[in-house]
């Protein structure tokens, strides 16, 4: 009798945390993106990507660490892009609300 047979629950989390690790590869996409995608929460992918995922695939592990550093250095430019965007849109409104 294999060790997953006594234990069905951690052959699931063992798949999400796999399936979670290389959907993140493949799409360079962030933990909120994969999480929405996923139909799961933040937390639970964040959990499963940094510390259940190394016990499982220590490669694949490796792989999606580099993804999530990558996009920690670059939230700042995307957040600064999104508050440049809010306020473009905003201009934009009051433009149009003139010309009226």
């Amino acid at each position: 009798m294999k060790n997953t047979d006594l234990y069905p629950e951690y052959v699931f989390k063992h798949e999400r945390a796999v399936k979670t690790g290389e959907y993140i590869v493949e799409h360079q996409c962030t933990v909120r993106e994969a999480a929405k995608e996923l139909g799961i929460s933040k937390s639970t992918v964040h959990k499963d990507v940094t510390e259940k995922l190394f016990h499982y695939d220590v490669e694949l592990f490796e792989e999606v660490n580099a993804v999530l550093k990558k996009n920690k250095a670059e939230r700042h430019l995307r957040g600064g892009m999104a508050t440049r965007d809010k306020y473009l849109a905003i201009k934009s409104c009051r433009i149009k609300m003139k010309n009226i």
